[in-house]
This record gives C-alpha cells, structure tokens and sequence, in this order.
C-alpha cells in the first residue's frame, strides 16, 4: 500500500485534533435563539412546559456536539498479525448539518495490521469522535477511515455506516425503517477481492 504523504498525514491528525477538542458554545446565546425560534414558530414560551425548554435545547446540542477527548493509544504488532481486526455494531448518533435531526445506527470497523496494533475500544471511541459534530453520513464514513490511515499505517481498513435518518423518516418521504449505508474501503481491503469480501462478510455485508 503506498504511504499517506507527510503532508496529507499531519492534516488528518490535526483533524483529528480540531474534532475533540471542547467546543467552544455560547449557551446565553443559544437559549436566546431557541427562545426566538419558538416564538417564530407561535408558541408560547411563558407557559409552564416552554419556560425552562430553551436551556434543555441548548445543553443537549452542547452534549451532542461535544466529543469525548482520548488517547489514541497503539502498540507494536510483535505477533506480527496479519489477519483482519473487526469490530461491529458500534452504536453512534450524530446530527444532520442540513436539518439539525439525529441520525444513528451501527458502524463496522476494521483494519488489517501493519506494525503498530491499536486498543480494540478506540475503535469505537473513533467513531464518536467524528459524530459529534454536524455531520453527513458519507463523510463521517470517510473521516473514521482516514483517521485510521493516519494513525495506524496498516495495510488496509474498512469503514462501513448503517445508519436511520430522522431528516428522512420524520419529514419528506417519510419513511420509517430506511436505512442508508455507506462504506470506505483502503489499501488491501479495497484492492485485494479477497480480502474485501471477507471484510464485507464479517461486517455482516
């Protein structure tokens, strides 16, 4: 598999940097524009359910876009694996930048080892990284399997998102139970068919 650039690489981990670092929210100013929206949208605000809604609405977009910071730690590969590492079903949410709607589901994650091995719950930890943030789902994709690239330099690493979105389910088409899926394929996992069809398989594809 050829190398990432230094360029390319340095890119990613500040990426990566930028995404769990706290983001910085100003809550005064986002209860105040919950408030105007609800106004906007004729309700009452001064009743008894709406009083305290605009400060619920902001702590939990706070939360949801606020990652929770790690360690991305990794270790050698001294038993030299050589075989697929998946992990799947990783439940994630995240929000649609285009609606502010959730979308959630599962993500199936795996890389085929090159020197350096990492801790089997950051893979998981990875995922949430990029979700909170306003997202969409084919980028989100392609950010987790980069992040891996970057980091890892292994010979190969698949991403694949199973995922409802509410922005299509509640609204629009309005159709409950449709499920988009989205992959990101690298080095001999993309370009070697067995070994993309064993991924597939074992990320239940």
């Amino acid at each position: 598999m050829e190398s990432i650039p230094a360029t390319q690489a340095r890119g990613l981990h500040l990426a990566s940097d930028e995404a769990s670092q706290a983001r910085e929210i100003d809550y005064p100013a986002a209860q105040r524009a919950v408030k105007d929206l609800l106004i906007a949208l004729g309700e009452d605000v001064s009743r008894t359910g709406l009083r305290d809604t605009p400060r619920r609405v902001a702590s939990a977009y706070g939360q949801l876009l606020t990652p929770e910071e790690f360690e991305p730690t990794t270790f050698p590969n001294e038993e030299e694996y050589d075989e697929l590492v998946v992990v799947r079903d990783i439940p994630f949410h995240s929000l649609c930048e285009h609606h502010l709607l959730p979308f959630k589901g599962v993500a199936h994650v795996g890389y085929l080892p090159g020197e350096r091995i990492i801790g089997l719950s950051k893979l998981a930890r990875v995922v949430e990284l990029f979700a909170r943030n306003l997202q969409v789902q084919e980028r989100l994709t392609v950010q987790v399997a980069d992040w891996l690239e970057a980091e890892l330099r292994p010979k190969g690493v698949g991403v694949v998102l199973e995922a409802e979105h509410l922005c299509m389910t509640l609204r629009g088409v309005q159709k409950p139970g449709a499920h988009t899926v989205t992959s990101a394929l690298h080095g001999l996992v993309r370009d070697d068919s067995r070994t993309r069809q064993e991924f597939l398989a074992l990320a239940g594809r």
